[in-house]
């Protein structure tokens, strides 16, 4: 078994080590979120949280951890006659991205069940981490039917395994820590609610705490074990104290100037619901256990709020998450009352409870309260040179677009934009099943099996049902798929400041994109060449910010900018050739610059066609006078032009059925 890195042992990062040792002192807060760059330290300390919880009191053989003081009736493995029990660690318990439903809730023999009626039922994920910790890592990469399972668990505090009239139900309460990287995308709103706490971390730029990162790094790559022994003093005062604090966290006091103060919070900030006052009571009244006193203080409410609120506060997608801290303290200041419950013990601690054990050195690794550095002079990149070239314009007000799709049936990732096959969704059909089964289609098994029980020998009630019998359910679901934006950055774009509502327009379908679950990329062309802005990803935040720095000026280069996105598509294709492309071509259609460069630019958009891409061309000409030429590159690309008036939800409801019909 692998020695996990001492949690004392972590460099700063303090707002990360307080939030998981609240969770410990109180797992009623709800979780953590951690967000924040690759390398800072993110799965090291949730994976060494583990080693400082308590024993956990079980069921001797209950396969799902139930308490012997109080077990759970409707346990698949009970009756459990209360006892002693026995007593094992705390488990942390790891869900792949990549999980199988039936991995996570756990399986049940679908052959024994027709057969013989028995609840034959496998644990899952969700019952190995009853009463631990579930640890999700790029869990804003987990799949939408995964969100759902858990969602639901952690809403009931139990998982529901349904199989066709079979049903088996299991107590599943734990500590949900996730860790995300935000340029790999967001995560959807649902879950990112159930988190109780989130913290942004980034590695420090201080050279001191670097060089003590590397130095302990080094020491516990070399001798694990020898490394985790010169900790164990501390690591044993910090579980010391989580078992303290857990004893004295039913003593706390939430006084009523507290709850005041939480509740003001919570309405400056205009969060949703009332879960964010709830959750910020529970985290008050931890640090204030933590801290080793029985009253919560206002240090602790704003402590609370800069932990519980940031994610929670409504913001637009491309926002990041935070706090604004003087309207914090302005908010506090204005509800601070003069109630006798609210004032500091002088005979009590006064640390305040807001901080975690320190380690021995200097700090480094960057607290989650680091800044980035700034850019120098806040100018905006031009990306390049280009004959009468403007500096970059802001984009106009995004507004809500039409659902573009893919036409035809993908097999790609899930999401909600095109149709395709899925493993989730209405079903549609059956098949004989391709290696494990996971969706059995009731009604074609039984009949699939029913021709042949004369010769089977049935004798009773049951359905003698053979392994070739069974069927798999086909479904027909979503997908979320490529789109890639070519915009055109011309100096023609730049009249009569198009190029304002031509980055509104795409920003909005940036937007959808981004609630879609799609991955996105951008090409721009002007000058003499086209440039890959950002290739392929998942963070739309990421398309946003190089969009709002994209600058206006020179030729047309058209063809440039199809070859170098055809370029893009054909390298993606390799990546992940399940997922289907859609293309959003963002000009007035004209080619100018080099030899022929509009029938160049035919060439190059039949490219598209041969392959059969989707693509819709938004057309940004305006005036009196048209010319067309957006209609006719999207009649070589195959796919459909529409208006930047006409992109607008109340006004392209045929777009997607053009789309549909040119494709066919």
């Amino acid at each position: 078994m692998t020695t996990p890195f001492p949690f004392t042992a972590v460099v700063g990062q303090d707002d990360l080590r307080l939030a998981l040792l609240l969770n410990a002192v109180s797992p009623a807060v709800g979780g953590v979120l951690v967000r924040g760059e690759k390398g800072t330290a993110k799965s090291t300390a949730v994976r060494a949280l583990s080693a400082l919880l308590p024993e956990v009191p079980v069921v001797a053989g209950c396969r799902f951890s139930c308490d012997p003081s109080k077990p759970d009736p409707e346990c698949p493995d009970g009756p459990h006659e209360p006892g002693p029990g026995a007593f094992r660690a705390s488990r942390m318990v790891e869900l792949p991205v990549g999980a199988s439903e039936d991995r996570l809730v756990g399986a049940l023999d679908i052959e024994r069940a027709l057969a013989e009626g028995v609840k034959a039922f496998e644990p899952g994920l969700l019952a190995d981490a009853h009463r631990g910790i579930l640890y999700v890592d790029e869990v804003n990469l987990l799949h939408d039917h995964l969100v759902d399972l858990l969602l639901d668990a952690a809403a009931m505090g139990a998982s529901y395994v349904e199989r066709e009239g079979v049903s088996v139900r299991h107590a599943s309460k734990f500590l949900l820590v996730g860790t995300m990287n935000p340029e790999e995308g967001e995560l959807r709103p649902q879950l990112l609610d159930r988190f109780g706490l989130t913290v942004e971390v980034a590695a420090s730029r201080e050279p001191d705490q670097r060089v003590e990162v590397v130095r302990r790094r080094l020491a516990y790559d070399d001798d694990p074990a020898g490394f985790a022994d010169r900790w164990a003093d501390e690591e044993a005062a910090v579980r010391q104290r989580i078992v303290a604090a857990r004893e004295l966290l039913p003593s706390v006091r939430l006084g009523d100037g507290a709850l005041r103060q939480i509740a003001a919070t919570c309405a400056a900030f205009e969060v949703d619901g009332m879960r964010a006052d709830i959750v910020m009571a529970r985290t008050a009244t931890a640090l204030a256990a933590w801290a080793g006193r029985t009253d919560v203080l206002a240090e602790d409410v704003r402590q609370a709020a800069l932990l519980a609120l940031p994610h929670r506060r409504r913001r637009n997608p491309f926002d990041a998450p935070g706090l604004d801290q003087d309207r914090l303290d302005e908010t506090l200041e204005e509800f601070s009352g003069s109630e006798d419950d609210d004032e500091p013990d002088p005979d009590g601690p006064g640390d305040g409870g807001g901080q975690p054990p320190s380690s021995d050195g200097p700090e480094a690794d960057g607290g989650s309260g680091a800044q980035p550095e700034a850019g120098e002079g806040g100018e905006p990149q031009t990306g390049g040179a280009g004959s009468g070239e403007q500096s970059a314009v802001r984009a106009a007000e995004p507004f809500r677009t039409k659902v573009l799709s893919v036409p035809g049936l993908g097999d790609g990732a899930a999401g909600r934009r095109s149709r395709a096959r899925t493993e989730h969704g209405r079903t549609t059909g059956a098949r004989r099943p391709r290696g494990a089964l996971t969706k059995l289609h009731l009604a074609a098994t039984v009949q699939a099996a029913a021709p042949h029980q004369r010769a089977r020998g049935r004798s009773g009630r049951g359905l003698v049902v053979r392994r070739d019998d069974l069927r798999q359910a086909t479904r027909e679901g979503r997908e979320g798929n490529l789109v890639l934006f070519l915009v055109d950055a011309s100096g023609s774009m730049a009249a009569r400041q198009r190029m304002s509502a031509v980055k509104g327009a795409v920003l909005s379908l940036l937007l959808d994109a981004y609630q879609r679950r799609d991955k996105v990329g951008l090409v721009t062309f002007r000058g003499s060449a086209a440039e890959v802005a950002l290739p392929p990803t998942s963070s739309v935040d990421a398309a946003a910010a190089r969009l709002e720095t994209l600058p206006t000026g020179g030729r047309t280069p058209l063809a440039a900018g199809l070859l170098r996105a055809h370029e893009v598509l054909r390298v993606e294709r390799l990546r992940d050739p399940a997922r289907r492309a859609l293309v959003v071509v963002v000009t007035d259609g004209r080619a100018t610059g080099g030899p022929e460069p509009v029938a160049l630019s035919g060439r190059a958009a039949r490219l598209f066609a041969a392959d059969g891409v989707a693509s819709v061309v938004v057309d940004c000409e305006s005036g009196p006078v048209r010319l067309g030429l957006a209609g006719q590159l999207a009649g070589e690309l195959g796919g459909t032009a529409v208006t930047l008036d006409e992109l607008r939800a109340d006004s392209i409801a045929g777009l997607v059925k053009d789309v549909q019909r040119r494709a066919a």
